[in-house]
């Protein structure tokens, strides 16, 4: 009886531990990519977007992002936010044709946009770090695809450059997107249609002809009255005065 309950105890246990490894197995930690924030923005206007970047190592710090802007759809104005313990360069390409912003025509624009860490002002394991950017005016595409290099204090490499497919999966290391909308169309009154005025300038001459009728009915009762008033006082003249 008592080999019989070890023998049971021994099964369960190998069965649950049979069923944690594949539970682990197939619900181990999802990869956390580098992100950009807002994951949206309107074509023609400016963006505040932030790259979030996750530190996936264990034992490594990040010190270093590099951000690649697309090639396909250049922006004329890039600015970054001040990120303590961190400096910033950018790198410039020339671009044909030329960006307009605000009526002047751009032969350049930042092409790259690279973050180092100062010190021990890495990226820590177990947290994360924002690297905000202004971007516009905002190109006539769909949407923006940047490819990221995040490098740790160890000498790896993260390659968040894959771009998405549509209709696919999310790829293995995939690029930061940031989709970008049609300007809405300006809201306004409705122009009033030839029909519309051709009735409105109908109903002023009606009134006008009516005005005008009016008038000339009344000059034509007035004529008649100074007629019959001077006929009266020509009668009047004529006829005797009677005697008392």
């Amino acid at each position: 009886m008592t080999r019989l309950r070890r023998t049971a105890t021994a099964a369960a246990a190998l069965a649950f531990t049979a069923a944690a490894t594949a539970v682990l197995g197939f619900a181990g930690p999802a990869s956390a990519h580098v992100t950009v924030n807002p994951k949206e923005a309107t074509q023609g206007g400016y963006a505040r977007v932030a790259f979030r970047v996750p530190n996936e190592s264990d034992s490594a710090s990040t010190t270093k992002l590099e951000v690649v802007l697309p090639e396909n759809a250049p922006v004329g104005s890039v600015s970054t936010m001040p990120v303590p313990g961190w400096t910033v360069a950018t790198e410039k390409r020339k671009v044909d044709p030329p960006i307009e912003v605000h009526g002047s025509q751009l032969t350049e624009a930042v092409s790259k946009i690279t973050w180092t860490a100062s010190g021990d002002a890495g990226v820590k394991p177990g947290q994360f770090q924002e690297f905000p950017v202004s971007l516009g005016p905002l190109p006539q595409v769909d949407s923006m695809v940047f490819k990221v290099l995040q490098t740790y204090s160890d000498g790896n490499i993260s390659r968040w450059i894959d771009e998405p497919a549509p209709g696919a999966e999310e790829p293995e290391n995939p690029a930061p997107v940031l989709t970008l909308a049609a300007a809405a169309a300006p809201s306004g009154s409705a122009t009033p249609t030839a029909g519309v005025a051709s009735s409105d300038d109908d109903d002023d001459d009606d009134g006008n002809g009516l005005a005008v009728g009016l008038g000339v009915a009344g000059l034509v009762a007035g004529l008649a009255g100074l007629v019959l008033g001077g006929l009266a006082f020509a009668r009047t003249r004529r006829e005797p005065v009677a005697k008392a």
